[in-house]
């Protein structure tokens, strides 16, 4: 089965396209630039190298946060669309998972951690099962280094672009248990996505699009802003 994998969940964005577990093309860019300039031309590219049409694409696999608001919704609206042209089913993968996935076959918990900014991070925990794909071991959250590192006991491996954040933390954890990947393999790839969402579908996974909305784990600031001024205004007719 053919299947495409877009990530657009962090600053860093991906395309894949796997013929089952074999990769045909993958593209990856850290680029200063709105992911909706570069993910489409990405998959038209990552088809027309595979010799490919949309209408050959049994699955699309998105990773559907935590991560950037914007680009969240930049890879939802893209697939929506992709997904009519190619009336194929849709599988969504967590943005943490497909991160821990690059440390398939890790004997230790795995930390994957994302710049939440605001100074929190995205943290999951994972270890990988008898097949190496990440099995949670917490529920994913939203808050400071401070809240999530200190909880983490034994041998565990960090990952992501929220280990800045967290890099005095870690610091202070025993080195001799403390593990880290190569810097080639703190982003997501999105083949790993393609994988991870392959198996959901095998499993009878699927999203209805017409109900699907980006697992963010906070309130945007356009929503705080609202909550806000709705509370303030309720005050002052209160106080009226």
């Amino acid at each position: 089965m053919i299947t495409l994998a877009i990530d657009t969940a962090t600053k860093t964005a991906g395309v894949a396209l796997l013929d089952d577990d074999r990769i045909l093309a993958e593209y990856f860019y850290d680029l200063a630039v709105n992911h909706s300039e570069t993910v489409l031309p990405a998959v038209h590219r990552a088809l027309e190298r595979a010799g490919l049409g949309i209408a050959d694409v049994g699955l699309i696999a998105l990773t559907v946060g935590p991560g950037s608001f914007t680009g969240l919704r930049i890879g939802a609206s893209t697939v929506k669309g992709l997904a009519l042209a190619a009336k194929t089913p849709v599988v969504g993968v967590s943005t943490l998972e497909a991160l821990a996935y690059n440390a398939v076959g890790c004997p230790w918990a795995i930390c994957p951690l994302l710049d939440a900014r605001k100074g929190e991070v995205y943290a999951g925990l994972y270890r990988a099962d008898g097949e190496g794909y990440p099995e949670p071991l917490a529920k994913e959250r939203v808050a400071t280094p401070g809240e999530i590192v200190p909880h983490v006991q034994g041998h565990a491996l960090f990952l992501g672009d929220g280990l800045a954040a967290a890099a005095g933390l870690i610091a202070g954890r025993p080195g001799d248990i403390t593990h880290f990947l190569p810097p080639n393999l703190q982003s997501i790839r999105a083949s790993s996505v393609a994988i991870i969402g392959r198996r959901r579908r095998q499993r009878g996974e699927a999203l209805d699009l017409t109900t699907f909305v980006p697992r963010y784990l906070r309130r945007s600031e356009a929503e705080i802003r609202f909550g806000k001024e709705r509370d303030g205004g309720a005050l002052r007719s209160r106080g009226g």
